[in-house]
Order: structure tokens, then C-alpha cells, then sequence
């Protein structure tokens, strides 16, 4: 099969091989069909040969021939947008030949995977708002002879690029500012910028240009499978080094950093991205061993790549249990949060007491001797008709002060006379028992005892 390399327009990606077009074919029917959400929707559509071998295609939904089989991706765009809208997306790129019940196998919320219109297909769609970075969908219809899949967003390494092209491969040398003061420019080796090689410490896995080219339709599957798990896992990373440098600024830090993690609500936040991924993560878990159920029937579907299935379902309950490690973590600095501002609210509280111990008792004798009353002592009122008017006052301040006292001692008294009733209400039933006891073993020793005449 002659090919050719051609450099592929859209978004400065590397060059790919491309199956030239028959000429026994009209042009209209290999270009790509006119699409209404063409600047959104991203379309990848490849042939393999089943020999290790790719090559570019039209966008034709067709299936392959003799050894060959195809794969359609569509990646819809993670922005703020309805399910429907998606549906509406998927429509217009997939229909025809596939029909509206095929679009909402792929397009639907939540878990599924069964046979629909004679074709395999599986979904892990998670439900939540598309355009946050903890909500992933992947679904795929599979046939004998062709794979078309849904994504949202970008998938690392989901694709194929050419051999030998791979960042990985290089030879890296470090940056030094030093070099450009001076204007030197030589350098042994490619030079990785500090953030490309941060965003590379998150990678669990190898580019595009490392990939192994598929040779079956099961190994095409389990491709898709894999680099859905490589993702997840690649988040998970991201929130371990977010986490643990989150943990170093709280050690290093004082008051106002722990105040401004409480006002923005971090560790909530990141709590309930830990639950949504651990949401996608049990869809995976329920779904991919029904899909390794249902290929076991396929004849075309390899026997290593049912082993390879089995190690993905690992997987992702190994990543699971991660994740819980890590909510479990974040759990507990929220706990510590919490707990100093307690501590802090705590001593705010003791000081506004210890000012109330200083100021009460200047309130009283302020109150005490403020009194529109005769008789108020030291203030020259010895009106004998008034005389009695302060002591009056304070008699019913204690009385006063003795009911509401009463109110507080009133459940511990009841508790206290409930108490003590019960106590000696039991005693005298025991002891009426104990007497009606007695009456009865001398009833019996008279009635047992023999008469002697």
C-alpha cells in the first residue's frame, strides 16, 4: 500500500501519514462533510492496515476491508454547555449512518455497556459540569471492523503521531540565566523550560509518538481503555503534588495564610473533586468488566487482550484506593483547620471574658447606686418617707435573683427527688417481697413437716 506524508493543518501537530485518495472516487465524497460545529468539534479519523501500519482518512464512517478496520474519534469541546448540546454535536458529525439511538447510547450521562443496533458499546460519562476539570466522558461503539469513540476534551496520548518524534527521546540540558547575560547560545542538548518539565513530572505514561500502532480491533480497545485509566491517574498525580505542596505552605505558614485557606474554602473544594473523581473512577469499575463479559463472546477479540482488561480493572481499583488515601488526607487538614480556628475563636472568647470579670462588677455598684430610690447609702437622702425605697429594691433583686437561680436547679432537684423516690420506692417492694417470701418456705416447712401424735 503506496502512502505518503503530508503535514496535517490543525493545530500545529505533527506530520502523519495519509492514504492518498483513490481517483476512481469523486472528491465530494473524501472531503469531510459540511459540519455546523466545525470550529468546535474536533474529528481524527484513521485506517490501520493490521500489520502495525496507520494511516490518515476521510470522514466517511466507513468500515475497513479484509484486514483492515478503521477509528473515528470525535473530541467535543469542554466548555460551559447542555447535554444536548453535546447530542446536537455528536449529530451533526456522526449521523448518518448511525442513528438517534446510537447518539444517545454515547451521549447519555452515567454508566453503560451493552449492544445497541448490533454494535458493542460502552460509556463512562460522568454527570457535572462539562467544563470542570474532574468531569470525564468516554464512550465507543465497536464493531468487527470499526471503533468510533466520544471524548471530552483533549485525552493525553489517545492519538498517533510518527515514530521518533517523542520529547521523551531527547537529550535534555538545563537552563542557565547566566548564559543569555553573556549571550552565549551553546547548548549541548534540547532545553526544557522549568514548567514543561513540572507538567511532565504529572505524566504516568509516554507521548503519542510511543505508542504501539494497534494490529486488531482488541487491541485498538484496549488502547482506548488504557489511555482513559493514564488520564485519571494523571490527575490523581496533579492532586498528590497539590496536596503535598499545599501541606508545606501550612507548615511554613502563619495566621493569615491559614485564614485565607479557610475564607476560600480550598480543602472543601478539593474534597468534592476527590468524590466526582472517585465517581468516574466507579463507573470504570462497573463497566470494563462488563465490557471484557461481553468481548469474551467475540471471536475477534484476542485472548491477551482479555489479560489486558484484567490488568486495567486493577488498575483502576488500585487508583481508587488512592484516591481515598488522598480525601482521607485532605479530611484531616481540613480537621486541623477547624480545629485552630476553634483555638482562635477560644481565645477571643476567654479575652472578651476577662474583660466582663473586670467590668461587671463596676456595672453593679454603677446600677446599685444609680437607683431613682430614697435611701441609697453615702447620698445625703434621709427623707424619712423615702427612706425605705433602696432596701425595698434590693429585696426584690435577691428574690429576683433566687427565682431564676431556682429555674437553673430546677431539672437537677427533679432528677434528684425522681431519684431518690424510685430508690426507696424499690426498697419497700423489696422488702414486702422478701417478707411474702418468708410467709411462703414457713407455709411449705409446716405443710412438709409429719404430724407426730
Amino acid at each position: 500500500m503506496d502512502s505518503v506524508e503530508e503535514e496535517v493543518p490543525s493545530g500545529g501537530e505533527m506530520e502523519e501519514l495519509v492514504r492518498p485518495s483513490s481517483t476512481n472516487v469523486p472528491a465530494s465524497v473524501n472531503e469531510h462533510p459540511t459540519s455546523h460545529f466545525s470550529g468546535m468539534v474536533r474529528q481524527k479519523a484513521y485506517v490501520f492496515d493490521g500489520f502495525g501500519n496507520y494511516f490518515n482518512k476521510d470522514w466517511d464512517l466507513g468500515e475497513g476491508e479484509g484486514k483492515e478496520f478503521c477509528w473515528y474519534h470525535v473530541e467535543l469541546p469542554k466548555v460551559r454547555q447542555k447535554c444536548c448540546q453535546s447530542a446536537q454535536h455528536l449529530i451533526d458529525v456522526l449521523c448518518p449512518p448511525l442513528k438517534l439511538q446510537d447518539i444517545l447510547s454515547l451521549a447519555s450521562n452515567g454508566p453503560f455497556c451493552g449492544h445497541v443496533d448490533g454494535a458493542l458499546v460502552f460509556r463512562v460519562n460522568s454527570p457535572g459540569p462539562i467544563s470542570s476539570s474532574f468531569t470525564f466522558r468516554l464512550a465507543a461503539r465497536i464493531t468487527e471492523k470499526s471503533v468510533i469513540t466520544v471524548s471530552l476534551g483533549r485525552v493525553p496520548r489517545l492519538g498517533f503521531s510518527p515514530v521518533g518524534q517523542s520529547l521523551l527521546s531527547e537529550i535534555p540540558s538545563v537552563e542557565n540565566p547566566s548564559n543569555y547575560k553573556r549571550g552565549s547560545t551553546n547548548r549541548s542538548g534540547i532545553v526544557i523550560k522549568e514548567h514543561v518539565l513540572e507538567f511532565l513530572l504529572t505524566m504516568n505514561h509516554s507521548e503519542e509518538a510511543d505508542n504501539p500502532v494497534p494490529k486488531s480491533i482488541s487491541n485498538l480497545v484496549v488502547h482506548v481503555i488504557d489511555t482513559h485509566v493514564d488520564h485519571l491517574e494523571d490527575v490523581v498525580t496533579k492532586l498528590e503534588m497539590e496536596l503535598e505542596t499545599v501541606e508545606l505552605e501550612l507548615d511554613r505558614g502563619g495566621f493569615a495564610l491559614k485564614k485565607e485557606m479557610l475564607d476560600d474554602r480550598r480543602f472543601p473544594k478539593m474534597h468534592l473533586n476527590l468524590q466526582r473523581l472517585l465517581q468516574v473512577i466507579a463507573h470504570g469499575e462497573q463497566v470494563f468488566p462488563r465490557v471484557k463479559e461481553k468481548c469474551l463472546s467475540k471471536s475477534w477479540f484476542l485472548s491477551k487482550d482479555i489479560n489486558s482488561l484484567d490488568e486495567l480493572i486493577g488498575r483502576l481499583r488500585r487508583l481508587k484506593e488512592n484516591v481515598g488515601f488522598l480525601a482521607n488526607r485532605v479530611t484531616a487538614i481540613q480537621a486541623g483547620l477547624d480545629s485552630w480556628q476553634s483555638e482562635q475563636i477560644n481565645k477571643k472568647l476567654y479575652y472578651l471574658s476577662f474583660l466582663s470579670i473586670v467590668f461587671l462588677p463596676l456595672s453593679v455598684i454603677t446600677g446599685v447606686f444609680g437607683m431613682n430610690v430614697g435611701g441609697v447609702p453615702w447620698t445625703m437622702q434621709n427623707n424619712p418617707e423615702v427612706k425605705d425605697g433602696f432596701f425595698k429594691v434590693m429585696v426584690l433583686c435577691v428574690a429576683t435573683l433566687l427565682l431564676v437561680l431556682l429555674c437553673f436547679l430546677f431539672p437537677i432537684l427533679y432528677s434528684h427527688v425522681m431519684a431518690w423516690y424510685k430508690k426507696r420506692f424499690l426498697r419497700r417492694t423489696w422488702s414486702h417481697n422478701r417478707r411474702s417470701c418468708r410467709r411462703t418456705i414457713g407455709i411449705q416447712e409446716r405443710s412438709c413437716c409429719p404430724r407426730i401424735d
